[in-house]
C-alpha cells in the first residue's frame, strides 16, 4: 500500500473552524463533500478568498483541497478555510511561509462579535435617553 503525501492545516475565523487537507493533484476543492461553487452558491467575492493562499504561494492547480468546516456563517467559514490552506501550504514547503506572511494569510483574524451587556439593547447600543 502506497502512502500519499498529505499536508494538514487548521484555520479559524470568528466562530468557524476548518480542518484542511492538501494532497498533490489537479486543484479540486471539496468543502464538506461539496464543490466550492455549490457550497458558496454564486458569491464570487467569497470564492476568491479560497484561492488567495494559492496565488500568494504560486501553487494554483498543484493541490487538491479537502475541507471539513463547522461553526459560524458562510463568510467566517471561508475565512477559516483560507487560513487553513495557508497553514497547510506553509507546512508543504517552508519557502512559502514568507510569501504567505507578507499577505497576512498566516495571521488569525482576532475580531469576533462583542458580547451583549446588561442594561443595553446590544453590545454598545443604549436605550433612548430622555432628559425630561
Amino acid at each position: 500500500m502506497t502512502s500519499v503525501i498529505q499536508y494538514y492545516g487548521t484555520g479559524r475565523r470568528k466562530t468557524a473552524t476548518a480542518r484542511v487537507r492538501l494532497i498533490p493533484g489537479t486543484g479540486t476543492v471539496k468543502i464538506n463533500g461539496r464543490t466550492i461553487e455549490d457550497y458558496v452558491g454564486g458569491r464570487y467575492g467569497l470564492e476568491k478568498l479560497v484561492a488567495q493562499p494559492f496565488a500568494a504561494a504560486e501553487a494554483q492547480g498543484r493541490f487538491d483541497v479537502f475541507v471539513t468546516v463547522c461553526g459560524g456563517g458562510i463568510a467566517g467559514q471561508l475565512g477559516a478555510i483560507r487560513h487553513g490552506i495557508a497553514r497547510a501550504l506553509a507546512e508543504a514547503s517552508p519557502q512559502n511561509r514568507p510569501l504567505l506572511r507578507v499577505d497576512g494569510l498566516l495571521t488569525r483574524d482576532p475580531r469576533v462579535k462583542e458580547r451583549k451587556k446588561y442594561g443595553r439593547k446590544r453590545a454598545r447600543k443604549r436605550f433612548q435617553f430622555s432628559k425630561r
